[in-house]
């Protein structure tokens, strides 16, 4: 029985009728971003950046052969393919962390392509990418979070729905593609708990405190209830992820906060204090949506940290 034909991303059907057309690279990366956008359920973010890292990849292949694109086909994802574009991207200075993402990416392709029956075996395995730093996320403290949170002018609509984003933010540490695509039917307001799809589309469900809301109560008192999106702009509309950033950064340097603040840093915040709080560790896995909690667990060396400098500030023989 013939596999079924999956549709496209892009508004068109995958064809395998074309010989030629099949055994091209180029194709077969348009039906690989085909497949993770619509059987995987990654973001369009996450396409996109499939696309621009394996784009980059077959460049570098059709540089290093003389030929164009579109006459390479899946026999040129080899071993010695892969480490010609590793070592080009050392050469060019690329940050440890891109490369490994477009390492990462390489490999997916070259499972896929061997899944379809393209190639035989997996040549990216004999590849190691560069070890990451495993940085301390940075947040902010308690009261430069009280000054950050006050910043918005409640006294106009606009300004209580700021508040309202800000306080969210901090209360429930979504992700910033997270809050944008918050629907209105996504707030349970009597039991304080959000609906939120993280990555994969995997739905979890997070609490959030009186202070928000409040805020939040405020802000859709104005507004009304119905359908529709969560934060919407002036005209109605959802709000974009950039608007989302201008507000962050505009309400950080209105309470006087001088180093760079993002979204993600109020989400590095919202479990930082939570785990300094005596929070468990599973508890703030399952509230930040990380599918390893490893990924959670480096939130602990702050607390370690906060341990140390109030032992040595507080032990009468910590110090000479």
């Amino acid at each position: 029985m013939a596999a079924p034909r999956r549709a496209s991303a892009r508004g068109r059907p995958a064809s395998h009728d074309d010989d030629e057309i099949a055994a091209s690279l180029k194709a077969q990366l348009a039906g690989f971003l085909d497949f993770m956008a619509l059987n995987r359920a990654v973001s369009p973010h996450t396409v996109r950046a499939y696309d621009s890292d394996l784009s980059q990849f077959l460049a570098h292949v059709a540089a290093g052969s003389g030929r164009r694109r579109t006459d390479l086909g899946p026999e040129d994802v080899t071993l010695a393919s892969l480490r010609g574009f590793l070592a080009e991207l050392h050469a060019r200075g690329v940050a440890r962390a891109s490369v490994a993402r477009k390492i990462s990416a390489v490999r997916t392709f070259a499972r896929y392509l061997r899944r379809e029956g393209l190639i035989e075996g997996d040549p990216t395995t004999l590849v190691t990418a560069p070890r990451l730093e495993r940085r301390i996320p940075k947040h902010l403290g308690v009261d430069e979070m009280t000054r950050f949170l006050e910043t918005p002018d409640t006294s106009h609509p606009l300004g209580r729905r700021d508040r309202a984003i800000l306080e969210l933010f901090y209360a429930s540490g979504l992700r910033l593609s997270e809050l944008v695509g918050l629907d209105l039917e996504s707030v349970n307001l009597a039991g304080r708990m959000v609906r939120v799809f993280g990555k994969g589309r995997k739905e979890r469900i997070v609490p959030y405190g009186s202070r928000a809301a409040s805020a939040l109560g405020t802000y859709l008192a104005g507004r009304g209830t119905g359908a529709g999106a969560l934060f919407a702009n002036r005209r109605g509309g959802r709000l974009t992820v950039r608007t989302l950033h201008t507000i962050v950064r505009q309400s950080a340097a209105a309470s006087g906060i001088t180093r760079r603040v993002s979204p993600h840093t109020l989400r590095h915040t919202f479990a930082t204090h939570l785990l300094s709080g005596g929070c468990d560790l599973r508890s703030v896995q399952e509230m930040l949506g990380h599918a390893d909690v490893a990924t959670t667990q480096l939130y602990t060396h702050l607390s370690r940290e906060k341990i140390k400098e109030v032992y040595f500030k507080a032990h009468p023989r910590a110090t000479a």
